[in-house]
């Protein structure tokens, strides 16, 4: 799994920083821009993992290793006492090794993940992150957050108040549209300058950069593992 804090080189951090102090010259808001390994756990897969491999372990078990026949002087096939422990020893085992390759392959997760599941992880994690990293604290209420979770695939663009009323959430659902375009046709550092860039366009206008602004959030690239 790709994570957060390998992604970008610290020449690459600074680019997106100095696409935040650009931006912000144009604009009151303040833009945070961040990258997730992840936005949730997802148990459920490495359970479903766990049990298919358990199941098809036990189906190889009962057919490669035959039970030993009904017929008076027959040796062939394993003892039922034994079977059983064999079963029982391969279920387990295989659970096993299916919940730790579902917790560590990032494909193979996904696959036992519904859709909907991740785009629901992604949104809380995003509003989680809107509080944790106090860009709903701005003095005028103008802070935007611009989110991407790496395993998901995914983005978030949540705005303060202050935006929402004087740009409206269709701008912001444009932002995210034109980000997760541009991750899928270039590097997350160009698609994140992109973005930021075009939220500064967007806001210059409505919120414009006051004579006495004051820089209330760090200009950098936020990354959590």
């Amino acid at each position: 799994m790709q994570r957060a804090t390998h992604l970008f080189s610290p020449q690459q951090r600074q680019q997106i920083a100095d696409a935040v102090t650009a931006a912000e010259s144009q604009t009151s808001c303040e833009i945070v821009p961040v990258v997730a390994t992840q936005s949730g756990r997802y148990d459920r897969a490495e359970d479903m993992v766990g049990l298919w491999l358990a199941v098809i372990a036990a189906i190889t078990v009962w057919l490669v290793f035959p039970r030993t026949a009904n017929e008076h002087g027959d040796w062939s096939g394993l003892s039922f006492d034994l079977g059983l422990v064999l079963l029982v020893v391969s279920i387990v085992a295989a659970f096993l090794i299916g919940a730790l390759a579902g917790s560590q392959i990032g494909w193979l997760r996904r696959l036992f993940t519904p859709r909907q599941q991740m785009q629901e992880e992604v949104n809380a994690r995003a509003r989680a992150i809107f509080f944790d990293q106090r860009i709903h604290h701005t003095s005028g209420a103008t802070g935007l957050l611009i989110y991407v979770s790496l395993y998901e695939h995914q983005a978030v663009v949540l705005g303060d108040q202050e935006i929402l009323d004087k740009v409206g959430q269709s701008v912001l659902d444009q932002l995210c549209a034109q980000l997760t375009t541009a991750l899928k046709q270039s590097s997350p550092t160009e698609a994140l300058q992109t973005v930021i860039t075009e939220a500064g366009k967007h806001l210059s206008g409505p919120l414009p950069r006051a004579a006495d602004d004051v820089n209330e959030l760090a200009d950098a690239l936020v990354l959590l593992d």
